[in-house]
């Protein structure tokens, strides 16, 4: 399965874009899109595929934590 992930862009030097992740820094190719520091990218395999508005890229997190929070629950 492949997993897309969005993460808030800190730093831009080149075409290399500082994300942060909930508090985790990586960094990721952003030659793919148009984007400047404070937008929220969507990252998958070290590459910016996508510019996402920050209501939906807080959505997309939201499900994310729901499903982890399932998953981690005790099974019946």
């Amino acid at each position: 399965m492949c997993l897309a992930v969005p993460g808030r862009i800190v730093r831009i030097e080149g075409d290399t874009g500082e994300i942060d992740f909930g508090g985790v820094i990586r960094k990721a190719n952003i030659s793919m899109v148009e984007a400047k520091v404070g937008d929220w990218a969507v990252v998958h395999a070290g590459f910016a595929i996508e510019i996402m508005d920050e209501e939906e890229a807080r959505d997309t997190l939201r499900l994310w934590n729901e499903v982890l929070k399932s998953e981690s629950a005790p099974s019946r």
